[in-house]
């Protein structure tokens, strides 16, 4: 099946023809750019989704929450999701598990809803080298993307370089006020979830800490939504959805020039980052002269 054969199936829901073309865009060589503008050029006429990362530590239910939360955004009017899952790799083997897809569930003949795991490789930050490509790809086939990260700590905060919006999952019983003002990622969601709500009063009063603890650390700002979930009991599911669907969506093409500069530094090291700032005044300037991210690419490798 050529490119655009799959560009015409995949507009139609084609999941092996979305596959196909995902793997390109999952391709880290340069000469795969030219195949990946082709492709979005073809999509040009599709508006750019909303792309959501939900973020945080191993074992509080992201998995489970991503799809209870994909089925409820199509059942409130959402046309299509995606939702990717970052897996960790083995820092030995490299290899992942990709377990998430067993953990990930809704109905696998429903044209509407595609799934994708990613290994995260040796990348720190929570998502996978591929992961900001594949979702320029999948955003202009889906009303919605959830990027699911590897469980995250202090730094690895990679999603929001991405994601329209950022979710930080907490899980009952994770600590009090003092203890989320510590865990260092207080600053950076745009909202929160404290999942397992089916535990009982332990996730209200992590959703109070939670509360007053961002009252400290951001006195003054404006209010983050705290929304308490069960994936058991859907408690909390649709309020999250109609948050997430009302939320911003679009923005992905505004991050590139962080994500370039990211590349760069992967490529050439320190050393290219130098001679970028010799070639324009601006990384945004680059991307503009070259026409685009893939174009620069292959123009900054041609040196």
């Amino acid at each position: 099946m050529s490119d655009a054969a799959a560009v015409t199936a995949a507009r139609a829901g084609d999941k092996r023809a979305i596959a196909r073309l995902v793997t390109v865009f999952e391709d880290a060589r340069v000469e795969a750019g030219a195949r990946r503008a082709a492709v979005l050029a073809a999509l040009a006429d599709r508006p750019v989704g909303r792309v959501v990362g939900l973020t945080g530590a191993p074992g509080v239910g992201k998995s489970t929450l991503v799809g209870a939360l994909a089925t409820a955004l199509v059942a409130g009017g959402e046309p299509r999701v995606a939702v990717v899952a970052v897996d960790p790799s083995s820092p030995l083997t490299g290899g992942a598990l990709l377990g998430d897809r067993t953990r990930v569930r809704f109905a696998p003949d429903d044209e509407r809803l595609y799934f994708r795991s990613q290994a995260s490789g040796a990348i720190a930050g929570g998502v996978a080298r591929a992961t900001h490509q594949v979702c320029r790809l999948l955003a202009r086939l889906f009303a919605t993307v959830l990027v699911e990260t590897v469980g995250v700590g202090q730094g690895e905060i990679e999603i929001v370089r991405i994601a329209d919006t950022t979710w930080l999952v907490l899980q009952p019983h994770g600590g009090d006020g003092v203890q989320f003002m510590k865990a260092g990622l207080m600053e950076v969601p745009d909202g929160f979830v404290v999942s397992k709500a089916d535990l009982g009063v332990a996730a209200g009063a992590t959703a109070s800490a939670l509360t007053s603890a961002l009252r400290l650390t951001a006195p003054g700002a404006g209010p983050r939504p705290v929304i308490v979930t069960s994936a058991v009991t859907g408690a909390g599911i649709a309020e999250l959805a109609a948050a997430i669907a009302a939320g911003p969506r679009g923005g992905l093409a505004a991050k590139e020039p962080w994500l370039f500069e990211r590349w760069v530094v992967d490529e050439y090291g320190q050393a290219g980052l130098r001679r970028l700032a010799t070639l324009a005044p601006s990384t945004a300037a680059y991307l503009a002269d070259h026409g685009g991210l893939d174009r620069a690419q292959a123009a900054f490798a041609a040196g």
